[in-house]
């Protein structure tokens, strides 16, 4: 784990296995950190935006003119970034999990799909599409790879330990391992797979007016086929931006720390003032239809939570499996966490809200003390040291 403090390292830890043979997590061991990649994507399309490259409300189209097909003309950017453009499903694209890996096949059949839902009417999380929807933006405008433009236009310029959507083998072999959950969900999986029982269960929630409908989520989050590639090592070296980046803590914080810096760090300027406050914006407080959650979705980020509940000043993305990282400009606070723990609860381990709320008690001892080190103050079990 790691955090900033108004542009300032204050606490960098690491600790435990990063694999099942015990090997120790060493300072610059990565982890694939699942959705907390959506957030590090969503920035790209920021750095794009604070440079008139593109604009909110542009029609993805504009920029990836074959994505027009099926009635998505008007889908714009902004529908893409609240998760409002009506491609959640990803079982009605794919064949099987295999897919994933290959970029073409998945954006070309996200240009062929019908919206699912009405675009622009509401949200409803694009677990695994996002990744290359938003991806495939960056590309088109940037005109280059994606993990080439993230390369260029973050790792480098803030001097990143290790942050990559796509990862080069030499960066691979410092990845911590994950272990499969496909063992332990075999007993339920006939349930999660089965499409006439969720129909079903869809309808009788619709019916008694509960807000749930588990045919969206299982078409959302369950890909078909092998979803077990997800796991394997192999998927860490092709891009699947809404769920594979590989990244240090401390690499996540920093590009946090920009963003709560107002866009600058160490020189280094991110996004204009500007350009943050607009990434920050709530677009929407309404409840999520596959998440079945209020995330206040931001342009690409949702609220950050802790154990003492929503930050509203803070922005960025937390994972499955219990990474996760933010910025709260308000306080000049940056929080990374990532780990190879899949165990625990719905996101897996809620480390990272205790963590959140440990830092956010901490800026307050330090305002008092004139900027004495978060690290003093950290609870220990809070930071797993």
């Amino acid at each position: 784990m790691c955090v900033y403090h108004r542009g300032r390292k204050v606490v960098d830890v690491w600790g435990g296995r990063r694999d099942q043979q015990g090997r120790p997590w060493e300072e610059d061991t990565m982890a694939m950190s699942f959705s907390t990649s959506k957030g590090v994507v969503s920035t790209l399309i920021h750095i794009l935006a604070d440079r008139a490259l593109l604009d909110y409300d542009d029609p993805v189209a504009r920029h990836w003119p074959e994505f027009a097909q099926a009635g998505k003309q008007d889908i714009t950017i902004r529908d893409v970034l609240t998760h409002r453009a009506g491609l959640p499903g990803i079982r009605s694209l794919i064949d099987g999990g295999e897919r994933i890996l290959d970029w073409n096949f998945m954006v070309e059949a996200l240009a062929r799909a019908t919206p699912m839902l009405r675009p622009g009417s509401t949200s409803a999380y694009h677990a695994l599409t996002y990744g290359w929807l938003a991806g495939e933006i960056v590309q088109r405008v940037a005109g280059r790879p994606l993990p080439q433009v993230l390369r260029e236009e973050l790792a480098e310029p803030l001097g990143l330990d290790g942050l990559y959507i796509g990862a080069p083998p030499s960066a691979i072999a410092r990845a911590a391992t994950l272990p499969s959950p496909v063992a332990r969900l075999q007993g339920i999986a006939p349930w999660l797979t089965s499409r006439p029982l969720m129909r079903t269960l869809s309808l009788m929630n619709r019916a008694a007016f509960i807000p749930v409908d588990p045919l969206l989520i299982q078409e959302a989050l369950i890909p078909p086929g092998n979803a077990a590639v997800l796991f394997e090592p192999r998927v860490l070296g092709t891009p699947v931006p809404a769920a594979n980046g590989l990244f240090t803590a401390r690499s996540l914080a920093r590009m946090y720390a920009a963003l709560a810096n107002g866009g600058t760090l160490d020189g280094v300027r991110l996004l204009s003032g500007g350009g943050v406050r607009l990434a920050g914006e709530v677009q929407t407080r309404d409840r999520d239809r596959v998440l079945v959650l209020r995330p206040h979705w931001r342009l690409g980020y949702h609220s950050a939570f802790t154990t003492r509940g929503r930050v509203d000043s803070a922005f960025g993305h937390f994972g499955y499996g219990g990474s996760g990282a933010w910025a709260d400009p308000k306080r000049g606070l940056a929080v990374a966490m990532v780990n190879n723990n899949l165990g625990g609860g719905l996101i897996g381990d809620y480390r990272i809200a205790e963590i959140g709320t440990a830092a956010m008690l901490a800026t307050r001892v330090a305002s008092r003390t004139r900027g004495e080190s978060l690290r003093a103050v950290l609870p220990r079990d809070s930071a797993g040291a």
